[in-house]
């Protein structure tokens, strides 16, 4: 058990058997004030029952009662001690409740004072709490307005979601197309380039072709030159032109073969 807590209990168990005591004190007052009148009563009693009989025991004694100042008579004397004894604890008893009085007045005005500060007290703590509500209140306020705002933040965020779904899917769907027009690019490519490409073959041919006939043809010119006369050579070369006979588009408009444009060789970009 840790210090605090057994020193709080141990308080608690005082202030519980003082709350006990102070429960019957009213009573056991009482009491005690009945028991001291009491032994009172008895005294007077015994004194009056002894005076009584001191007369009986001397009947020549005067039993009339005496004038002011006359003691002779016990009876009377006994009397006399008995509410002398009656007097002294009625002073007692009176200076008892004089005391307690004042001990009364003490307790009202020190429990006026505990009133006065507990309700100022009160005064305070109500202003706190009337405060605390105002405050509870607009905070209350500002958290319904705070779930509105995240209601529609997530209407919001909800309608996004269903958009941002939507142009996936549109996503999706253009990817595919785009794909499948890279496919149908991709062929298209390859067949312009293979068409491309035998272009370039067939005109490496006639290329090849024209500088074969060109060979030819200086061959023919150089031997008629060094053996033929003018008129046989015409012949001749005449005769070989039919033989050879060289397609239309490979000669010059002015009667010589044009030069030929060279080996041709297709890139992928034409």
């Amino acid at each position: 058990m840790s210090g605090p807590s057994w020193q709080e209990e141990l308080r608690q168990r005082l202030i519980d058997r003082n709350a006990k005591e102070a429960a019957y004190a009213g009573i056991i007052e009482q009491y005690r004030r009945l028991v001291q009148q009491t032994r009172l009563l008895k005294e007077r009693n015994a004194s009056l029952l002894r005076a009584v009989g001191s007369v009986r025991s001397n009947p020549n004694s005067s039993t009339v009662i005496v004038g002011a100042g006359g003691d002779d008579n016990p009876v009377r004397a006994a009397y006399i001690v008995s509410l002398e004894s009656q007097i002294s604890s009625l002073r007692d008893e009176m200076a008892a409740v004089y005391k307690t009085h004042g001990q009364n007045a003490q307790r009202l005005f020190s429990m006026t004072e505990t009133l006065r500060e507990k309700e100022e007290l009160l005064r305070v703590e109500g202003d706190n709490l009337r405060k605390l509500t105002e405050e509870i209140t607009h905070l209350r306020r500002k958290v319904d307005q705070h779930n509105e705002l995240m209601s529609e933040k997530d209407r919001t965020a909800q309608v996004l979601h269903d958009e941002i779904a939507t142009l996936q899917l549109e996503l999706g769907q253009i990817e595919e197309r785009n794909a499948s027009l890279v496919k149908d690019n991709a062929v298209l490519l390859q067949r312009w380039l293979d068409a491309k490409q035998a272009d370039a073959n067939r005109m490496n041919e006639a290329n090849e072709f024209y500088d074969q006939m060109r060979s030819r043809s200086d061959a023919i010119q150089e031997w008629r030159n060094r053996h033929v006369d003018g008129s046989d050579s015409a012949s001749i070369l005449s005769g070989n032109e039919d033989a050879l006979a060289i397609p239309p588009q490979t000669r010059a408009t002015d009667g010589k073969g044009s030069q030929p444009a060279g080996r041709l060789t297709l890139t992928p970009n034409g």
